[in-house]
């Protein structure tokens, strides 16, 4: 058995996993609750202080340049990482088939911010963390953290838009590129290790050079493990 058989191997047992183990999908549900219920809390509590409408707007686009920065470097490591063993081993054998079935279900949009809220299963401890130290830290960075937690889960719809959703709002917002441009994220599917930020893809040119630093690329790799593959291709989508 070579290299490549026994990463397929064990891609299909991480599945197998994932597919008949109820535990996964409601580990995933428990991740969106703390995810979009500790932004929930965070918009209650900070929103009751007084901040300057520019320091709203300097923080916002400072949350906004780090979501895109830091969801890319995350996505970078997760299509590029073959551990498909141990606890996270069928999230992420799951998260791999996004390439595979690109296509999402049709759902409606806060569904989809919050379904997509329990892939993010970094962020629920810095949320927690966030709530805990909220009354020692400044204001401006509460608010930043806050904005970087929302635009995190909102990045998960971008990418949705783009793969699912056309209109006449969505394709002027992608058009300016406030939102993630298609023709900017095809690239990540037809080219190899490039393209991970998926807020709106500022980040890309930065992202790029430290994909190609670091790792070898998806396609002659981690999209190999899943060809032996015989489930629905749906992974949690």
């Amino acid at each position: 058995m070579n290299q490549l058989e026994i990463k397929q191997l064990s891609f299909n047992k991480a599945m197998s996993l994932y597919e008949e183990r109820k535990f996964y999908k409601i580990f995933s549900k428990i991740i969106s609750i703390i995810n979009v219920g500790g932004q929930i809390l965070m918009i209650i509590f900070l929103f009751k202080n007084n901040m300057s409408f520019l320091k709203h707007l300097l923080s916002f686009g400072i949350a906004y340049i780090l979501a895109d920065f830091w969801n890319g470097l995350v996505h970078m490591y997760m299509d590029n990482n073959d551990k498909y063993d141990g606890f996270f081993g069928p999230f992420i054998a799951s998260f791999h088939l996004h390439h595979k079935t690109p296509l999402y279900k049709k759902k409606p949009i806060l569904l989809v911010y919050f379904d997509e809220s329990g892939s993010k299963i970094w962020m629920a401890p810095l949320e927690i963390l966030t709530l805990l130290l909220v009354t020692k830290l400044s204001i401006f960075l509460s608010f930043t953290l806050m904005y970087f937690f929302i635009l995190s889960s909102f990045a998960e719809l971008s990418h949705y838009f783009c793969h699912t959703i056309d209109g006449e709002i969505v394709n002027f917002m992608q058009k300016i590129k406030i939102i993630l441009n298609k023709k900017h994220h095809a690239k990540h599917h037809v080219c190899d290790n490039v393209n991970y930020a998926f807020l709106n893809g500022m980040s890309d040119p930065l992202i790029n050079v430290i994909a190609k630093r670091f790792y070898k690329g998806y396609k002659n790799d981690t999209d190999k493990h899943y060809e032996a593959y015989m489930g629905n291709g749906t992974g949690n989508r």
